[in-house]
């Protein structure tokens, strides 16, 4: 296994740039943009804030991995901390060992992610597993806020459907297509992998489609894991 080098700050930057680009966006968007439902600039800021949502998280799982801030360890967990609670107030204590179990048991009935089902029971399992009450309120709070201060399309648009379409674009790149169905013996992560094409693998979900070489070599950042790839 290979050992993360403790001066190396690019999964640092790496998520530094991802967090910016989020904060800056989100704060455009709300206070500067005027919704134009017939221009696709308004979609395209719609999917690029749910790219970047979805960046939130790959950056708390990284953390959760060690490698936001390899050698680092109050570093690497502020990162993991701050990067899951602005994702829909998620609570990095508690995604941490449910994560690692997932991990230690792929795709059995001792594993959080999976579901024996199909697509929306497993989704809604999936949920269960991560959301709790007190976050729905905390997000019921925040919105009720942020319509008072923002329009209400810029807020429902930029700020709430990003989250939502996260949740789908992590759980159907990142769990449901990798591990769905019977995996062979021989594999000993129970996942399968995207073809390899590293342009559609970043915007599907940040390379965690090659989902079979991250249980492979979890100590790998999620911006080197195209370089496993055969």
């Amino acid at each position: 296994m290979a050992i993360a080098r403790r001066n190396d700050y690019r999964g640092t930057a790496i998520a530094a740039i991802i967090l910016v680009c989020w904060s800056v966006l989100l704060v455009y968007l709300l206070t500067s943009y005027a919704v134009d439902f017939s221009s696709p600039l308004t979609y395209i800021f719609v999917l690029l804030q749910t790219h970047l949502y979805t960046g939130l998280f790959i950056t708390a799982h990284d953390a959760m991995h060690g490698v936001a801030a390899p050698g680092k360890p109050r570093l690497n967990r502020a990162i993991g901390t701050v990067t899951a609670f602005l994702f829909a107030y998620n609570w990095y204590p508690r995604l941490l060992p449910r994560h690692h179990q997932h991990h230690r048991h792929v795709a059995t009935d001792d594993d959080p992610d999976y579901h024996h089902g199909a697509f929306w029971p497993w989704y809604f399992s999936f949920l269960k597993q991560y959301i709790t009450w007190w976050q729905l309120l905390l997000m019921a709070l925040t919105f009720n806020v942020l319509k008072l201060i923002f329009p209400l399309e810029n807020v429902v648009l930029f700020w709430m459907l990003p989250a939502i379409l996260a949740t789908f674009q992590l759980f159907y790149f990142g769990t449901y297509l990798p591990h769905r169905g019977e995996h062979p013996a021989d594999n000993p992560h129970k996942s399968g992998t995207q073809a390899k094409n590293h342009f559609w693998a970043f915007i599907s979900c940040y390379f965690f489609g090659y989902h079979y070489e991250h249980h492979d070599k979890p100590y790998l950042p999620w911006w080197q894991l195209y370089k496993t790839k055969v």
